[in-house]
């Protein structure tokens, strides 16, 4: 298992991650480069080795709330305005272990 600590920028396909989620944003509309609308909260995430920005996207903003202990598998690290974030993608799967 990954811990938080280990994350860097540019990171793919990561071992299963382990955290609680501290609390998460009022989710906002953005316009995809695809075309069409997506709703984007952010989370943060924290273990006890540190904490990182989860980026949580339409179902995913439902299935968590702050408090909820979480695992991502096969998720990756982007770097946004100079900040990490770790994001579970296509591929990728959020569990919500304790809600």
């Amino acid at each position: 298992m990954t811990t938080i600590s280990q994350l860097r920028s540019g990171m793919t396909r990561l071992d299963t991650i382990e955290g609680t989620v501290e609390s998460i944003s009022e989710p906002r509309t953005v316009n995809l480069r695809t075309g069409g609308q997506a709703q984007v909260a952010d989370a943060i995430l924290k273990d006890d080795t540190a904490q990182i920005k989860l980026t949580l996207w339409d179902a995913q903003i439902k299935m968590v709330k702050a408090g909820s202990k979480v695992t991502i598998e096969n998720g990756y690290i982007s770097n946004f305005k100079g900040e990490n974030s770790l994001n579970v993608g296509k591929y990728g799967k959020l569990n919500v272990i304790e809600f």
